[in-house]
């Protein structure tokens, strides 16, 4: 009867707001339809820079030079790898921002199913545990949902992979006035290993948007401190001229 109930439910919600594509706004039964899926700006891997995911720094990347970091006071970058999986343009923007700031939860699922087509099968092999970095205190509360949870349980579930729930709850995320200098210092003090939690050897994050890596950074470092081997970095979007 429950099923029955839940199945009515969705019936009728699908008849009054049918389901839109999250890029182009046409009806149809996928919140983000193939067209539009073809259409992200997908970063190719032979050509990204191994360490940063950096577009077209494999030979020589102008985001993790020696230059780079030593401006951003670091010796070199706490992650064995980062990988991104589309540049954020205006679709792959829309899709972000009507999954964690519209409700449109379903597309958790559509963003997992790109992402693990970027899961090297040697992090599988090695036993790597997918997490996160999870959404503020304030966020949660105006979202109702962690969005990064639902999206590392959601390509955890896809890769076949054990996800796992490492980091406090930070306080607050804005960092919306700082530079990446400035956002690293910041989100050092913010991320912390939850108390009792029994770090890994292997991890690989998972978050939806790369702006500067700044975040991504001091949760690796977090980790790094708390005894973690190595450190691995996937995310759906990277953000395009950021510094």
């Amino acid at each position: 009867m429950r099923q029955l109930c839940a199945a009515a439910k969705e019936v009728a919600l699908e008849t009054l707001w049918p389901t839109r594509c999250a890029g182009c706004d046409t009806p149809g039964e996928r919140v983000l339809c193939a067209r539009c899926e073809r259409a992200l700006a997908y970063i190719d891997a032979c050509h990204a820079c191994p360490t940063c995911g950096a577009p077209f720094g494999r030979v020589q990347c102008t985001q993790c030079n020696e230059v780079v970091l030593a401006s951003l006071g670091l010796d070199a970058l706490p992650v064995d790898g980062m990988t991104h999986a589309v540049m954020l343009d205006d679709t792959a923007r829309r899709v972000v921002t009507l999954y964690k700031d519209a409700d449109e939860r379903r597309l958790a699922h559509d963003i997992a199913r790109l992402l693990v087509r970027y899961v090297s099968p040697d992090r599988v092999r090695e036993g790597c545990i997918i997490s996160y970095i999870p959404d503020s205190a304030s966020a949660l509360r105006r979202r109702g949902f962690d969005h990064a949870r639902e999206l590392a349980e959601a390509c955890a579930m896809r890769a076949s992979m054990p996800c796992a729930s490492l980091f406090a709850r930070p306080d607050s995320l804005d960092q919306r006035t700082l530079g990446k200098r400035g956002r690293i210092a910041n989100m050092s003090e913010q991320l912390h290993v939850a108390e009792g939690v029994r770090v890994p050897r292997s991890v690989l994050l998972v978050d939806d948007v790369c702006t500067t890596g700044a975040t991504m950074f001091s949760a690796a470092l977090a980790l790094r401190q708390a005894g973690c081997a190595q450190v691995w970095a996937l995310t759906f979007a990277r953000a395009m001229g950021e510094s």
